[in-house]
């Protein structure tokens, strides 16, 4: 690819002079003409000769776009992990990551700044229980076999994935939500007795166990299949060209197991989520340390930063102007990371020994030394920017200081660490990033404290089976969470009694509860969740390490809205956390810059 590129520069650069020769020489044997006047408004030089770049869709690019042979996106497909599907109602952990989201609309999309907008749903309201909510339906969305999108391929859809002979990967989502979900989930109701129905054609009906506020948040990720297909071709009908159907900006073109995924501007689209990109390449790039070499030899234009690029990768981001500047930090999923404690059992029921370990985590120096860009300290569990957040308001309840974290412990019996207990801190198949931090706060605990520590970075499976077991068997871990919806209820839900972990606080119970079913001021259902972290802070049961700011790589060429910061002044490349990826394709495009990078991708 580099040579091919070099090659191409040097023919430019031959073909340039060649023409310049041939220029002067025509001026020298024309007559003298008085010189052009500037060229000014519509008649500047930036617009292409033969106007403006229109796609496939309609939709007018930049006066600085690419040809749209060039309105494509290569990003990567990460080879370590295996996907079976492009349906997230189909399976979520092994779809083939936010690339899946372009075949059809989500009921809700949310704005760069997080406020709910229409997507497949051009309005909803709920009634005065709190419990039903309406949704219509875009009339005008199509499926590109040419049959209209209706409220019974949503119906359809939610029931498939509350049917437990799929074992959804994500059932657990609506769990609580949606009425008789559970229930469904665990084979003690028909389907068809969830609380999702179609009131007509164009109207979709919710109904939820509790008042759902948040419930328009949640449905973000509410992409339908359609009914008909399931029918006939059952849950994996789009992977495969010949049976897949869409009603999304995309259609399915490509699927060449383990190697890449292509799709192409659905011409018969009929939403509002009008893309740029013509066209999108999903390649298999390998291992994770294969992602950076790959950007830069322009093999791909993006690398999703979270829990790929490891400490070597930023080192080499930082020190290189260029990539530099093409590293985006963003929320991710608003991922905070935390060491945790069974205080259910000696030591860690002794509050001492839990507030003495909070005092000797040394955040800045993690920051500057392991996570650097990819995060920033955490006091609490909510990051800045999330609903409720107040982390500012917690910095001084446990800052680092190692002569009061040796008090504390000596307070509970263990001067020096004398008599303190040996510790495996148990991981959960960590990248390179978080193992790191754990590693150095194990250090910095043996060498502060007299404690020893070991470090267990263990199988994804085997360490949840140990973390879930009643009672826990991980006694010390670095673990992380990163919200499922906008909404506080969701990340503090973790913490409820007879969740994640052994901690339990009634207040913090009652506070969690009716915050997440109050229907009432804004104002005063932050407030509750705000006290209700503080609970969980005094208590030091969690030391809060670092929120998850992951940056990705994006090529210069590039360019869009998407790309412009919120109001917090953070890169609104929000996906795929806060919406799908044709949100994504809708607003950015590739700009003639690229040709200084690439040639028309294959």
């Amino acid at each position: 690819m580099q040579a091919h590129l070099i090659l191409t520069r040097t023919r430019r650069t031959w073909l340039l002079a060649a023409l310049l020769i041939l220029a002067l020489l025509v001026q020298a044997c024309a007559p003298a003409a008085d010189a052009p006047a500037p060229a000014t408004g519509s008649e500047s030089a930036a617009e292409p000769a033969g106007g403006p770049v229109v796609n496939s869709l309609g939709r007018e690019l930049p006066a600085d776009a690419a040809p749209l042979d060039q309105q494509v996106l290569v990003y990567p497909y990460h080879g370590w992990k295996t996907f079976t599907t492009v349906d997230f109602f189909q399976a979520v952990y092994e779809r083939a990551d936010g690339i899946s989201d372009v075949l059809s609309d989500s009921l809700v999309r949310l704005d760069k700044n997080f406020q709910p907008n229409p997507g497949a749903a051009t309005e909803w309201s709920v009634d005065d229980s709190g419990l039903v909510w309406t949704f219509k339906l875009d009339p005008n969305l199509m499926w590109n076999d040419g049959t209209p999108v209706t409220a019974d391929d949503y119906v359809a859809t939610f029931r498939y994935g509350a049917d437990p002979t799929h074992a959804w990967d994500f059932s657990w989502y609506y769990q609580g939500i949606i009425k008789n979900w559970t229930q469904a989930v665990n084979g003690e109701v028909a389907v068809e007795e969830i609380g999702v129905r179609a009131v007509d054609a164009n109207t979709l009906e919710f109904t939820t166990e509790t008042p759902t506020p948040f419930l328009p948040a949640m449905l973000v990720y509410s992409n339908t299949m359609q009914k008909r297909a399931l029918e006939e071709h059952g849950g994996f009908y789009n992977s495969d060209p010949a049976t897949s159907v869409s009603s999304g900006p995309y259609k399915l073109v490509e699927w060449t197991k383990d190697q890449r995924v292509v799709y192409e501007i659905n011409e018969q689209y009929k939403g509002t989520n009008v893309p740029y990109i013509e066209r999108v390449i999903v390649t298999n790039i390998g291992q994770a340390s294969q992602l950076l070499p790959a950007y830069e030899a322009n093999e791909i234009d993006f690398v999703w930063g979270s829990g790929t690029l490891s400490p070597a990768d930023l080192e080499i981001i930082e020190a290189d102007p260029e990539l530099s500047a093409q590293y985006h930090p963003h929320y991710g999923d608003f991922r905070t990371y935390y060491f945790a404690f069974d205080d259910s059992k000696p030591p860690f029921d002794n509050l001492q020994v839990r507030q003495a370990f909070s005092h000797a985590l040394d955040r800045d120096a993690i920051l500057a030394n392991i996570v650097k860009r990819q995060g920033v300290p955490a006091y609490s569990f909510l990051a800045p920017g999330f609903p409720a957040a107040n982390s500012d308001a917690f910095k001084e309840t446990y800052p680092y200081d190692v002569e009061k974290a040796r008090q504390l412990l000596a307070d509970a019996g263990y001067p020096n660490g004398e008599g303190f207990p040996s510790l495996v801190m148990k991981l959960r198949n960590e990248t390179s990033v978080p193992t790191a931090v754990a590693q150095a706060y194990a250090a910095a605990l043996k060498e502060s404290l007299g404690i020893n520590v070991e470090v267990s970075n263990m199988e994804f499976g085997t360490y949840m089976e140990e973390l879930n077991a009643k009672p826990t068997e991980v006694q010390f871990t670095l673990i992380s969470y990163g919200m499922d919806y906008l909404d506080p209820s969701n990340m503090l839900g973790v913490f409820l009694t007879g969740g994640r972990h052994p901690w339990s606080n009634a207040e913090y119970d009652t506070l969690v509860r009716e915050a997440g079913s109050f229907t009432g001021d804004p104002a005063e259902r932050t407030q509750m969740f705000q006290d209700a972290e503080k609970i969980l802070v005094d208590d030091a049961a969690f030391v809060f390490a670092y929120h998850q700011t992951p940056g990705d790589l994006i090529k210069p060429f590039i360019k869009g809205p998407a790309l412009e910061p919120d109001n917090n002044g953070v890169s609104a490349w929000h996906w795929p956390y806060f919406s799908s990826f044709s949100d994504l394709l809708s607003g950015v495009y590739i700009s003639n810059e690229v040709s200084n990078y690439r040639q028309a991708p294959d």
